[in-house]
């Protein structure tokens, strides 16, 4: 789906550098309790601003069917990404819609994902790419964490699961060791390109999609 994504953009701006800086994704945070929300109103001015640029992305948690459906609908999302407790019906009722999972990794490790597509099985559905995060107790990402990257590297590596993305701490500076360390098939990043939260620095993200495709382009460690 996406190789690179800047998340949290609240400005046409912060999109625009995103698009120009060479990333795939731009996501579109729509949980109300985050410093990063945006408007259904705002999120459409962005996304008719930067048109089929890059991919565009919902983020929501906890949200029903039918308030990811308008959302979609009324800004034009190209993808939805579910950031907090959903269940595997969801992404079937959201079908065709392509669907991101985000999994916190936290004290149990892959083991609460391995149940949840366990359910998948039974529901009928999958999603087209999870996003492995960082884990804090009572929050839903975007905290500046940074994943254990060790644990998340073996999920690439667990047969029939989809392609995966690496989130939770990510920077110009660390990017580059992480993907190397955990060999993810792409990166999301939010706080990590930050002036402050929802605002972006240009200069940090184009350090980060320039640092993200060496790493990405860089031989494998042996």
């Amino acid at each position: 789906m996406f190789q690179i994504k800047i998340c949290g953009i609240t400005r046409t701006a912060d999109a625009l550098a995103a698009c120009e800086a060479g990333a795939d994704a731009i996501g579109l945070n729509f949980y109300d309790r985050s410093s990063r929300y945006v408007a259904r109103d705002v999120a459409r001015s962005i996304a008719r601003e930067i048109g089929n640029r890059v991919l565009k992305v919902g983020v929501f948690v906890n949200a029903t069917h039918d308030e990811i459906a308008v959302a979609c609908d009324e800004v034009g999302l190209d993808a939805v990404q579910l950031h907090g407790d959903e269940r595997p019906q969801l992404v079937r009722m959201l079908a065709p819609r392509p669907v991101i999972k985000a999994f916190r990794l936290g004290p149990e490790g892959l083991a609460p994902i391995g149940r949840w597509f366990d359910d998948c099985l039974h529901a009928g559905a999958a999603p087209r790419m999870v996003l492995l995060d960082a884990y804090q107790p009572g929050e839903y990402g975007g905290t500046g964490q940074t994943a254990d990257w060790r644990i998340a590297g073996t999920f690439g590596r667990t047969p029939g699961m989809p392609p995966w993305a690496l989130a939770g701490g990510l920077t110009p500076a660390n990017v580059s060791l992480a993907i190397s360390e955990a060999r993810p098939g792409a990166v999301d990043t939010a706080g990590g390109v930050e002036i402050s939260p929802g605002i972006k620095d240009p200069r940090k993200i184009f350090e980060f999609v320039a640092a993200a495709r060496a790493g990405f382009t860089a031989p494998a460690a042996p």
